[in-house]
């Protein structure tokens, strides 16, 4: 069969085994191709051929449905589902998301894009469904690391209670982003050596019954196993042993390089693109590896990516025990700061800002209102960075800065990043948050002061009147061009860098009234409670007008940066105009 002919599952049910098999390596042929032009999710989704072919060949979608956690590994399903298209047609290649989206296809349930959730979503619609007195079957499908979120186990602690069909499907590669960390993996490295038999088994514990398949890239065991639980009447848990990256020998022996990356040379694996600029993950890693030489107390902390803050292989064996990785778990993660920071020691945890909203409990409670000194650094934090709906660095800000006790700072630049990062991590009185500047490392060559103390004091980088721009983090650069732009129109613009986003200086602002009658807030977020709403109350019963610059708060998809800055009027020119504009008022 071409794939060109599969529109949907119901186009491979007639198929025999050989010709599922050819399907397999031909599909697996075109995930190839795709990603070494396009970039994406590689070894995860070539480790998934085989399950996906078995799962649309023995279950009946969209009546039965299935569940990807943490779905980034559905390109086969996608394939399968009527969107053959967008891998096997290069201009095509983009009218698909990399994750489960209900707006592309009704066998998409949900959109998907943090790990640990899909046995919990699942489990809503088993109930759902024996509510309304369905008999559909109710499939979740948990890989790469998934089972180390804390909401994963708790999905299965009630996915026990059910006395319906519900099938949880766990894709163990013996691998996250990176090798897995935990108890857990142990067990699940004792029940794939023991051919699943062994007498401690996690998922029997809690009262699942238990399938095991040694061979989860063949597809006949996988085909009759799925056909064995099929209409199950009870939970059960099917655990596959895969091999992340099958197939293709640079993903099977390099696998954390290959679960996400860009486009490649397929006889090599070679990336086709190599960035000789820095990165922040890379001279973070350095900075704290240098620390760790002269102080034992200093930890790195990272949940599940390592990558994000530059802890690669050899890093991390270089840091030994100073470096933990807790798996997927944020929360675990910012506790376990809290805990480290009480105990006396130095630690460093570095999250991707999007990511970082599922520790709020943790940020609020165990590090705010026991006001322990830990250090977490917000990577990707900007309009500029990830743009998948799931992955959006647009409201860390919001969050964040509004939580009482946290100071929350956000360097310009890399020089002044690293000025605050050792204050930061040698002061011992706050839980301190770091804006780590956007995506691209920019150089001033500036001398910052390493003393923060002074909270919430702000530094003036142009003093002038009329227009005060009060440019933060990322934004200070848009600030500058800004400020170039008023003076062309003959305004002496006052330029301000905040620092703090967690709080104002009011002195500052109140000397401001005296000869400004304009302030503009410039940041890299959501304006919806956000920093420039801290600004404009301050001002609120004053004469002073103040006018907020950022992000509407909205949810958008595998958005063009330069159009969502310009359709936020967020481009210099724009600006400016809308300034002179108001001058004239």
């Amino acid at each position: 069969m071409k794939l060109q002919d599969i529109h949907s599952p119901a186009d491979i049910k007639g198929l025999e085994l050989p010709e599922l098999e050819t399907l397999a390596s031909d599909i697996r042929s075109a995930l190839l191709e795709k990603l070494s032009r396009h970039g994406g999710h590689i070894g995860p989704n070539l480790g998934m051929v085989e399950m996906s072919i078995a799962l649309h060949y023995v279950f009946d979608l969209p009546t039965d449905k299935i569940i990807y956690d943490v779905s980034h590994q559905s390109y086969v399903h996608k394939m399968l589902t009527g969107r053959m298209d967008a891998f096997i047609n290069p201009d095509d290649y983009d009218n698909v998301t990399g994750f489960t989206n209900p707006h592309e296809s009704p066998t998409d349930i949900f959109t998907i894009g943090h790990t640990s959730t899909g046995v919990s979503l699942a489990g809503g619609l088993a109930k759902a469904r024996d509510l309304k007195g369905g008999r559909e079957n109710i499939i979740a499908v948990v890989g790469d690391g998934s089972l180390s979120g804390g909401e994963a186990f708790e999905g299965l602690d009630y996915a026990a209670t059910l006395d319906s069909n519900f099938i949880i499907v766990v894709n163990d590669n013996d691998m996250s982003i990176a090798e897995n960390h935990g108890g857990l993996y142990q067990n699940l490295k004792a029940l794939r050596e023991s051919d699943g038999t062994a007498s401690c088994n996690f998922f029997k514990s809690m009262g699942l019954d238990y399938r095991y398949v040694a061979y989860g890239n063949d597809l006949k065991s996988l085909i009759e196993v799925f056909n064995e639980v099929k209409d199950i009447n009870h939970p059960i848990v099917v655990h596959i042993a895969t091999q992340k990256g099958k197939g293709y020998a640079p993903a099977e022996a390099d696998k954390e390089r290959f679960h996400f990356g860009g486009p490649f040379d397929i006889a090599t694996g070679n990336p086709l693109s190599v960035s000789e600029t820095k990165d922040y993950g890379t001279l973070t890693a350095e900075y704290l590896l240098k620390m760790m030489e002269n102080d034992p107390t200093v930890v790195a902390i990272t949940a599940g990516t390592p990558g994000v803050i530059g802890f690669t292989p050899d890093r991390r064996q270089r840091a030994g025990k100073q470096f933990v990785d807790v798996g997927i778990a944020e929360q675990e993660a910012v506790a376990l700061a809290a805990g480290i920071a009480k105990g006396g020691g130095k630690p460093y945890f570095g999250v991707v800002s999007s990511f970082v909203q599922r520790a709020y409990d943790q940020l609020s409670q165990d590090m705010s209102i026991n006001g322990t000194p830990a250090v977490i650094g917000i990577f990707y934090g900007t309009i500029c960075g990830m743009n998948d709906v799931t992955h959006l660095g647009w409201f860390d800000i919001a969050l964040i800065s509004n939580i009482p006790g946290v100071v929350y700072l956000a360097p310009t630049c890399m020089e002044e990043y690293f000025a605050m990062l050792d204050w930061a991590m040698n002061q011992n009185q706050y839980p301190v948050a770091l804006r780590v500047p956007g995506t691209k490392v920019v150089e001033t060559g500036k001398e910052f002061p390493k003393d923060y103390s002074d909270l919430n004091a702000y530094a003036v980088g142009r003093r002038g009147s009329d227009v005060a721009i009060i440019a933060a983090g990322n934004f200070y650069g848009l600030g500058e061009q800004v400020a170039d732009g008023l003076k062309s129109e003959g305004i002496d613009a006052t330029l301000i860098n905040p620092r703090f986003l967690s709080g104002i200086d009011r002195q500052l602002l109140m000397e401001l009234e005296a000869d400004h009658r304009l302030v503009i807030t410039l940041e890299d977020g959501v304006l919806d409670g956000g920093f420039g709403e801290k600004i404009a109350r301050f001002y609120g019963t004053s004469t002073m007008n103040v006018q907020c610059y950022g992000i509407r708060k909205e949810f958008v998809d595998g958005y063009d940066y330069a159009s969502v800055l310009e359709d936020n009027h967020l481009t210099s020119p724009q600006i400016v105009r809308e300034v002179m504009s108001m001058l004239r008022k």
